[in-house]
């Protein structure tokens, strides 16, 4: 007898595979909240005065899965007798259930070794995977409704799906290589706003380790106030570090502008910390600002936006350099929009109820930190991102080339070029020769060769000058077989006159393959009549 396996289990088509996807997410599930279940129990264990018995560590694991997914508790056992919600998540503990969902999603799609096994399609990966998921954590929530943390239903059915079909979309993404919108401005845009993102909110983390380490002996008096035995404080210490990134979003959110309320009646933004704010003792709440207004080393933590803001534009304008200005501009603007809706939801994520009362607002206001970084975007990284592009259009700008001078132009200069002693030898050479040219100058003038460009002196075929008898200098020196004299103001002028540039030889002749053709007439010369018989 075989034990099926999963290769066996999907060769029986697409419907197989969606079982088998729906599978993945339903052990997903289990995984995180097995992983929760033991460490609370380890911290059960390990105190020196539990409260409760195993079933009630199994519901305080149940209410905090479900509160790493965005879901609102209500807890039952206060002072007053009043229930008292619960709404801040740790939003360490709630990267384990969505790394888990996102890597099920992948695995779906990702064929590994065995390429030919049946898959289901992207929409029906996250579907099947999503299912599985839901399933599980409806039996969840039904089971906390028994325990000391029950769930709040409306969040419940709001938060869970968000979640768990985000990240089984991000799974679905990456199995499919992370490809981006075909228009390239959408892309630029995505592209933008996961940087100004992380700018964002690393430097919200900046703030508020700086802050914290400012308050180091407020803080160290919390912490050892809460508990005195080694468990209660390791269990302290774990929980201060699942709220690390609460504290980040918290730092940009005061950054941003509309910082975060501490309570009903208390606001703290850069300009200082208004109202009378309602704190619990805990380390990390003592990084808060002191009452009153604030001062420049408040307000300096407006760099925050601006620097994530300027990165994101320069994006942008680096990738729009050579797009029109209105394309860059609602490219930038488009990034604004997309990181304010990401920083709106973690918001949302790090701030929620303490309690009821005063207590009933705490953290960030998710609407408020969204359009403040649509704001920002829109007056510094709009005009970045033009700038940007501006400056990459200049470097993109073709130099013009070097065109050379034409050969006319080179002899007009080197004929303008003549120093004083060649002109002065040109004349006498004329009025030496005056009887030679008379015939076409006129009896007694020099010949002039300026007013007559197309003519030329006769000059002899043994290639003597004209009106010189061969042999014979022309001032009745003794003879040089027909080649003037050094001295003469003739040799003179050759001598001082700029040697010709060699002529181009191409050597198309030799190249046997080679046939001249006249692809277009010269300036001078008519264009042939077209052949009739063609």
């Amino acid at each position: 007898m075989t034990h099926p396996t999963e290769h066996s289990l999907v060769q029986g088509g697409r419907s197989a595979a969606l079982a088998t996807a729906c599978v993945r997410g339903g052990v997903a599930a289990g995984l995180g909240l097995g992983g929760l279940a033991v460490l609370v129990t380890a911290a059960w264990i390990s105190s020196p005065f539990p409260d409760s018995g195993p079933g009630g560590v199994l519901h305080v694991a149940a209410g905090l899965w479900l509160l790493a997914h965005g879901v609102d508790l209500v807890r039952t056992d206060t002072l007053s007798g009043l229930p008292a919600p619960l709404g801040v998540v740790p939003m360490l503990v709630a990267v384990l259930p969505v790394w888990l969902v996102h890597r099920a999603a992948r695995d779906t799609l990702d064929p590994g070794d065995d390429s030919d096994r049946p898959r289901p399609s992207p929409s029906g990966a996250v579907a099947a995977v999503a299912g599985g998921y839901l399933l599980v954590a409806a039996v969840v929530v039904v089971y906390s409704e028994s325990g000391p943390l029950p769930a709040e239903l409306i969040s419940a059915g709001f938060w869970l799906p968000f979640v768990v079909f985000g990240a089984a979309g991000a799974g679905v993404w990456t199995a499919l290589g992370r490809p981006l919108p075909g228009q390239r401005q959408a892309a630029a845009a995505l592209r933008a706003t996961g940087l100004g993102l992380v700018t964002l909110c690393g430097g919200g983390a900046v703030l508020a380790a700086v802050s914290l380490a400012w308050h180091a002996g407020e803080a160290q008096t919390a912490f050892t106030g809460l508990a005195g035995e080694w468990s209660g404080r390791a269990a302290i210490l774990l929980l201060v570090l699942a709220l690390l990134p609460n504290a980040a979003v918290w730092g940009a959110a005061y950054g941003l502008g509309p910082g975060f309320t501490l309570g009903t009646g208390a606001l703290a933004t850069p300009l200082g910390l208004a109202g009378d704010p309602a704190v619990p003792s805990f380390p990390l709440l003592a990084a808060l600002p002191a009452e009153g207004r604030g001062t420049w080393t408040h307000w300096a933590a407006a760099a925050v936006p601006l620097v994530a803001t300027l990165v994101q534009g320069w994006r942008v304008g680096r990738t729009a350099r050579g797009w029109p200005a209105r394309d860059a501009a609602l490219t930038a603007l488009a990034a604004a929009w997309g990181c304010g809706a990401v920083v709106a939801v973690l918001a949302a994520a790090a701030g929620g109820p303490l309690g009821s009362g005063r207590l009933s607002a705490f953290g960030p206001v998710w609407w408020q930190a969204g359009a403040a970084t649509v704001l920002w975007g829109a007056c510094v990284g709009v005009p970045m991102a033009l700038a940007v592009r501006a400056w990459g259009r200049r470097a993109l700008r073709p130099k013009p080339l070097p065109v050379p001078a034409p050969a006319t132009a080179n002899a007009n200069a080197n004929a303008s070029a003549t120093t004083p002693a060649t002109a002065s030898a040109s004349a006498s050479v004329g009025a030496g020769t005056g009887a030679g040219a008379g015939a076409g100058a006129g009896f007694g003038e020099p010949f002039d060769l300026e007013a007559q460009p197309d003519a030329a002196p006769d000059t002899p075929a043994d290639g003597g000058l004209p009106g010189v008898t061969p042999g014979v200098p022309p001032g009745g020196g003794q003879a040089f077989a027909g080649k003037p004299d050094p001295g003469t103001p003739v040799a003179k002028a050759k001598a001082a006159a700029p040697a010709p540039p060699p002529a181009l030889d191409l050597d198309l002749d030799d190249d046997p393959g080679y046939e001249p053709y006249d692809y277009l007439p010269a300036a001078w010369e008519s264009s042939p009549p077209p052949d009739p018989k063609a």
